[in-house]
């Protein structure tokens, strides 16, 4: 399955806390179509790894959306914005 599956980074971002390191990495997935190989879609995600007891990953439906959510991801943790909605825990 992973053979089949496409990554696309939009953005990377790695935070220094006091609790150590905080990755938020947004990426769209792509999986090739049975036959054809075409693309059936990308499906974009940020997640956040290096934070307890908060979201982990947040679903966008377009580039563009997973764009401007990395950037409200970074400034809910760095104290500049509120949490984005609606999030996931992984």
């Amino acid at each position: 399955m992973l053979d089949q599956m496409t990554l696309y980074p939009v953005a990377d971002d790695e935070l220094l806390a006091p609790g150590g390191r905080v990755v938020i990495r947004t990426y769209g997935v792509g999986s090739a179509a049975a036959g054809g190989g075409a693309a059936l879609g990308v499906s974009y995600r940020t997640w956040v790894t290096g934070v307890r007891d908060q979201p982990r990953y947040w679903s966008w439906g377009h580039f563009e959306d997973a764009r401007q959510g990395h950037r409200m991801v970074v400034e809910w943790l760095t104290g500049r914005g509120p949490r984005p909605g609606p999030a996931q825990a992984a």
